[in-house]
């Protein structure tokens, strides 16, 4: 279970960075800082989708969502901002 968790930890670490360059790119589009926007409200409101007064459910929709957000994001960046970032980052996207 740990190697799982050190698993996704590294890989959000690794989208959350590439997505920060991403937004600092020049031709960064607008919808990708609007989204971007979006992510950050979602983790700062008390409004979630699932309370997080409910034990164990009310973090764990932060845990999926927020990822799966970030990589929606980074799969739909045009080509060549995408390819910059890739070269920042250090990785190629098979």
């Amino acid at each position: 279970m740990w190697k799982r968790l050190t698993l996704l930890w590294s890989m959000v670490r690794g989208d959350a960075r590439a997505l920060w360059f991403a937004l600092r790119h020049p031709a960064a589009p607008v919808w990708l800082k609007i989204g971007t926007g979006l992510i950050a409200v979602y983790l700062l409101s008390p409004i979630d989708l699932l309370p997080d007064t409910i034990p164990l459910l009310g973090v764990m929709d932060d845990l999926v969502i927020v990822p799966f957000a970030i990589r929606f994001l980074l799969d739909r960046l045009p080509p060549g901002i995408r390819a910059d970032v890739e070269r920042r980052v250090g990785r190629r996207k098979p």
